[in-house]
């Protein structure tokens, strides 16, 4: 992870956390509609853990972490229940989750980690595990005005580096439009993914 942008979501976690995200709520309901009852999701970098009180309201079984421990401890204020500091590295689980939800934080990987990440996750899943992730599209790594690193892929590269990760039964990726943190319109990649057998 690349240390300046720790350094902003460590120093920004309370006004972070008071922001709202209506527009994501679509693609969360309908990801977890593919997902059975009960299932259990492992949530990477989960901010101020509006997400995670959506799934557990919904009956799912929740891991939430964040690579920020003070947003991490946000989170565990806000939803009532421990959140565990986990950098996407450090996640070294087999076959433990049938889904993964990484919303708005694995496009902080650097490009040369992203695939490693990716294994990382693909290796969590358990077969036909489904997984979430969002992506600022462009066509190289750069900086945001707040100085936050984007990996900035297109959708091309995505497929290729998901590829390298693992194999996948299918793979989807949908465009769309958000405001950042930093007021500015983003295009933004959507990826779906499920692991095969």
């Amino acid at each position: 992870m690349d240390e300046a942008t720790l350094r902003f979501y460590r120093g920004n976690a309370e006004a972070y956390a008071k922001r709202t995200f209506t527009s994501r709520q679509a693609r969360l309901m309908a990801f977890l509609a593919q997902l059975p009852p009960g299932a259990r999701i492992l949530e990477l970098g989960c901010g101020a853990g509006g997400d995670t009180a959506e799934m557990l309201a919904r009956g799912f079984d929740v891991r939430a972490t964040d690579g920020s421990p003070e947003m991490a401890a946000v989170a565990s204020r806000h939803l009532g229940r421990p959140v565990e500091m986990l950098l996407f590295h450090e996640l070294d689980e087999i076959e433990a989750y049938d889904a993964v939800w990484a919303n708005a934080c694995l496009l902080h990987v650097p490009r040369a980690e992203l695939a490693d990440v990716l294994a990382r996750i693909w290796r969590a899943l358990k077969a036909e595990g489904y997984f979430f992730a969002s992506y600022k599209e462009g066509d190289g790594a750069g900086r945001d005005t707040l100085d936050r690193y984007y990996n900035y892929p297109s959708p091309e590269w995505l497929r290729a580096t998901y590829a390298d990760a693992g194999k996948w039964n299918a793979l989807s990726i949908d465009s769309g439009e958000v405001i950042g943190f930093d007021d500015k319109m983003a295009s933004m990649l959507f990826v779906v993914a499920r692991k095969n057998l």
